[in-house]
C-alpha cells in the first residue's frame, strides 16, 4: 500500500487539508528518466519557442492565482493579503524571464581580429534536480524552474513536505498549459525522497533549505562532478547608525523581519543598534508590535499569521528559551499567544543579548528579532560579521559614504541601504559562507544553471 503525506492548516490545529501519495524510488527514477528524454527536443526548440510555450503556462497561473494564493494561506499560513502579493511577485519574475532570455544568453563575442572571431554560448546544463522548501511556494518554485526551463533545461522537482497540494496545483497548471511531456517532473515526500533525487542521473543541482541539507546536497554535486546552486538561508545583520532618520526607518525593519511571520531567508535577524538610538529604536519596534494583529491567515485584517508548521514553532521555542534562560529579556512576546490554536507565536524583540544565545549563532526563522547596541563603527562591523552565514545586510543611516563603506565591508551577498526586503528579477540573489553557493536570478541567474562552450572559427 502506497504511503502518504498529509497536509495540515498550521492556523487551525492542524486540521487535515488533504493528502498526497509519497513518490516511490521507481516514481523518482522515471521521472529522472523522463526528464532525460525531453531535454534534447526542449533544448532544440530554441528560446523563442521555449518562451512562447512558457507564457501558455504564465498565463494558467495568472487566470488561477487566487486559487494559488489560497492554498497559500491555508497550506503554509501565509496572511492571504501577503500570500496574493506573492503571486504577483513570482508572476513579475516569470515575465522577466521570458522577456530578457535572449538577451541574457546570446553568444558573447571576446576576441575579433580579421582573421577570427571567438564566442562563448551558454548551452543548457541539462537535466536539473530542483528541491526548494516551503517559506514561498510559488516564488521558491519559480526561481528554482523559471530559468531552468527557459535556458532549455528539463526539471525534476521536489516541492516541501509541508505544501504538498500547493505542488498539486502546479501539476495541474502544466497539464492545463498544455506543455511537453517530461519538461516538468515532480516528486513528493520528504528527506528520503530528497535524498533518492539526489542519487538520479541529472547535470545540475538547485536547492533552497537548510545549511545541513544543503552540504548533502553539495557533496552529491562533488561525487557526480556536476554544478550545484545552493540557497541555504541567513541571519542578516541590520546596522542602525546614530544619524539614522528612525521615523522613516522603523516600518522598513518591522518588514524587514516580520514579513511572513519571519519565515524568509534574507531577513533582518539581528538589529545593531547605535547606543544613542537604542532606547528609541526598541521603543518604535514595540509600538508597532503592538498595533499589529496575530491571527487566523484567512483574515483579510490579520498582520501576522502563523509558523508553517508544528516543528518550526517547536524549533523557535527552543531558541527564545536559550536566550531567557541565558539573560536575555524579552521587551514583548516570548510565547505563543493562548487564545490562539495552532503553530502561532508572538512578535517577540528581545534585548540583553550575548553572543553565545542560539538565537544570535544560529538562524531564527521565526517573528523573533534579537537586538544589541554598539558604540563604534568598527564595532558594529565586527558584530554585522559575527556569523558563519553570508546571504545579506540592512544598513541605515543619511550618511552616503559611511553606508557605501559598511556594505563593502560586509561579508555577504546582497546589501540594502535604508531599504527593506526588495528583491527583482533582474538583480542576482545568492551569499557566501553557509548561505550558498551561486547566485539566482538576472543574467547571472540564467549563467548559473548553463554551461558555457568557447567556439572559436576563422573569418
Amino acid at each position: 500500500m502506497a504511503s502518504t503525506l498529509v497536509s495540515t492548516n498550521p492556523a487551525r490545529n492542524y486540521e487535515k487539508l488533504g493528502e498526497v501519495t509519497i513518490s516511490t524510488l521507481e516514481d523518482i527514477s522515471t521521472a529522472a528518466q523522463k526528464a532525460r528524454a525531453a531535454q534534447p527536443l526542449w533544448h532544440a526548440r530554441g528560446i523563442k519557442n521555449r518562451v512562447a510555450e512558457l507564457k501558455k503556462l504564465v498565463d494558467v497561473f495568472r487566470e488561477r492565482k487566487d486559487e494559488f494564493a489560497r492554498m497559500t494561506c491555508r497550506e503554509m499560513g501565509r496572511p492571504i493579503v501577503g500570500a496574493e502579493a506573492t503571486m504577483d511577485l513570482g508572476l513579475h519574475y516569470w515575465e522577466w524571464y521570458l522577456a530578457h532570455a535572449e538577451e541574457c544568453l546570446k553568444p558573447c563575442e571576446t576576441y575579433r581580429d580579421e582573421k577570427e572571431v571567438a564566442e562563448v554560448f551558454c548551452e543548457p546544463a541539462g537535466v536539473a534536480a530542483v528541491i526548494v522548501p516551503w517559506n514561498f511556494p510559488f516564488s521558491n518554485f519559480t526561481w528554482g524552474v523559471g530559468q531552468n526551463l527557459v535556458a532549455g533545461n528539463t526539471v525534476v522537482f521536489k516541492i516541501s513536505e509541508e505544501v504538498p497540494l500547493f505542488g498539486k496545483l502546479l501539476d495541474t497548471a502544466f497539464a492545463e498549459a498544455g506543455l511537453p511531456a517530461g519538461i516538468f517532473n515532480q516528486v513528493y515526500g520528504g528527506a528520503e525522497v530528497g535524498a533518492a533525487l539526489l542519487e538520479q542521473d541529472v547535470d545540475l543541482f538547485c536547492f533552497t533549505g537548510s545549511t545541513e541539507t544543503g552540504r548533502r546536497v553539495y557533496q552529491a554535486a562533488t561525487n557526480k562532478m556536476i554544478p550545484a546552486l545552493l540557497e541555504m538561508g541567513g541571519s542578516d545583520p541590520g546596522v542602525v547608525f546614530a544619524d539614522a532618520d528612525v521615523g522613516r526607518i522603523m516600518d522598513k525593519i518591522y518588514e524587514a523581519r516580520f514579513r511572513n511571520s519571519g519565515q524568509v531567508c534574507n531577513a533582518l535577524k539581528r538589529l545593531i543598534v547605535h547606543e544613542n538610538r537604542f532606547d528609541e529604536v526598541v521603543g518604535a519596534l514595540e509600538a508597532i508590535l503592538k498595533s499589529k494583529r496575530v491571527g487566523d491567515p484567512e483574515d483579510r485584517a490579520t498582520d501576522i499569521g502563523p509558523l508553517c508548521a508544528r516543528r518550526q514553532l517547536a524549533l523557535l521555542e527552543t531558541q527564545v528559551e536559550d536566550a531567557i534562560s541565558k539573560g536575555a529579556h524579552a521587551i514583548i512576546g516570548g510565547k505563543r499567544p493562548a487564545e490562539l490554536q495552532g503553530a502561532y507565536y508572538e512578535p517577540t524583540l528581545l534585548t540583553n543579548i550575548t553572543r553565545d544565545m542560539r538565537v544570535w549563532k544560529e538562524e531564527v526563522f521565526g517573528p523573533v528579532l534579537p537586538i544589541v547596541s554598539f558604540a563604534t563603527t568598527e564595532e558594529a562591523i565586527r558584530l554585522a560579521k559575527d556569523t558563519t552565514y553570508g546571504l545579506g545586510g540592512y544598513i541605515f543611516t543619511e550618511d552616503k559614504e559611511l553606508a557605501d563603506k559598511v556594505a563593502r565591508d560586509m561579508r555577504v551577498g546582497m546589501v540594502q541601504i535604508n531599504k527593506s526586503v526588495g528583491n527583482r528579477a533582474c538583480n542576482p540573489f545568492g551569499g557566501r559562507g553557509l548561505s550558498g553557493l551561486g547566485m539566482e536570478n538576472g543574467i547571472f541567474g540564467f549563467h548559473e544553471v548553463c554551461r558555457r562552450k568557447l567556439i572559436t572559427r576563422e573569418i
